[in-house]
């Protein structure tokens, strides 16, 4: 059995896409009678932080075709030249190539039309994995004006990929209600994202409690764009906490230079560039409390960020401005995490000092959620789709 893997983001690229891909990737290999062939990018993830990757290479039994795109940051005109190049020559690789079933994971939409596309022309099963409405969060990230022209041009794409799905993967619960109801014919499955090794073989095995003397390190690490919303909380709140706290910020974005512009006059945040996984993991060991944040819009009500599975695996205490399906899976799986409505500084400044500081395992938690575990009955489920149809 042949299958073909569609990802925009692939190893060594810094992304939850990538993360999620590699693991999953990882234990496909392990299947039995299993080919796999991997279509993705040159990292290109953060403009400011450059990996190094071979465009085509076979690495344990895996074929893997990298390619390269244009020079682009994260405006949307720059993310669809990129995505562009990709579909091309994904087209132009797969074209003359046999395989049995086709797995596309998108959080933008367009890998998931990609991957309908290439399924539609060689008659094969197509199993999407979705980390996102992108439709649904269009129409708030974007001017009304790009929105109202681009909105049926996104509907059309999402209708297209889902009616031709056979079996479709969210990796949040909050996505249910919006694609059960439009798409009732695909079969759906839940596999959400996870810890991965790197983080469970740091996860702390005893309680410390922490007294701290001089200022609190609250960190926060990844996306500075529109759908974080830093720019929206992060000056108000540190201007609060001064005196209290310092925070580190890691991470690029297309809302990174307003977030230095509203933060001239403040002292205690430090913006740095994305790093790499190992760098990033000392990070979090050297912070107190770790943050996550999530602009207030109605489409993220739905979501659950990757970065809550790393955050909850390092035992800190979780401060995270968050609402809907992540505010309610923080408050029944996380312990010692605090959360408030996005954007709303001096609820956030209240929550802050209910976090106990110091180091607590969440045993029950890694356990429940570990990616290798998690990817492993995915990747039983993804072969059962050509299996059971033989």
């Amino acid at each position: 059995m042949k299958v073909l893997v569609l990802s925009f983001y692939y190893q060594p690229d810094l992304c939850a896409g990538s993360f999620r891909c590699t693991a999953l990737v990882e234990q496909l290999n392990q299947q039995k009678d299993v080919e796999l062939e991997v279509i993705t990018t040159l990292p290109n993830r953060y403009a400011s932080f450059s990996a190094q990757a071979p465009e085509h290479e076979v690495t344990g039994g895996v074929e893997i075709h990298r390619v390269a795109l244009p020079s682009h940051k994260s405006g949307m005109l720059d993310q669809i030249k990129a995505f562009t190049a990709f579909y091309r020559q994904a087209l132009k690789i797969s074209k003359d190539k046999q395989y049995d079933l086709v797995f596309a994971t998108s959080s933008r939409l367009f890998t998931a039309f990609l991957g309908a596309r290439i399924a539609s022309a060689k008659k094969l099963p197509l199993y999407l994995d979705i980390r996102d409405i992108f439709v649904d969060t269009i129409k708030d990230v974007l001017p009304t004006k790009i929105t109202w022209l681009a909105k049926p041009v996104f509907s059309w794409v999402e209708s297209y990929a889902f009616g031709r799905a056979k079996r479709i993967n969210l990796v949040s619960k909050g996505f249910a209600d919006y694609f059960s109801s439009r798409y009732p014919k695909a079969e759906y499955r839940w596999f959400t994202n996870g810890i991965d090794n790197e983080f469970l073989a740091v996860a702390p095995q005893s309680s410390v409690v922490s007294e701290v003397s001089g200022l609190v390190t609250v960190l926060y690490a990844g996306n500075i764009g529109e759908g974080q919303g830093l720019h929206t909380i992060l000056p108000a709140l540190a201007k609060r906490l001064e005196g209290k706290a310092r925070f580190r910020v890691i991470g690029d974005g297309g809302r990174k230079a307003v977030l230095q512009q509203h933060l001239i006059d403040i002292s205690n945040v430090e913006l740095l560039p994305p790093v790499s996984r190992n760098e990033l993991i000392r990070e979090y060991q050297n912070a107190d409390i770790l943050f996550l944040h999530l602009n207030d819009y109605p489409a993220f009500r739905k979501v659950l960020p990757s970065k809550i599975f790393e955050y909850a695996a390092l035992g800190k205490p979780v401060w995270a401005g968050v609402s809907g399906y992540a505010a309610d899976f923080l408050k029944e799986e996380v312990s010692n995490s605090s959360v408030f409505y996005p954007g709303n500084d001096e609820e956030a400044y209240r929550s802050f000092d209910t976090l106990e500081l110091g180091v607590s395992p969440r045993t029950e938690f890694i356990t429940r959620f570990s990616r290798q575990q998690i990817m492993a009955e995915m990747a039983k489920d993804i072969v059962s789709l050509v299996r059971h149809d033989a």
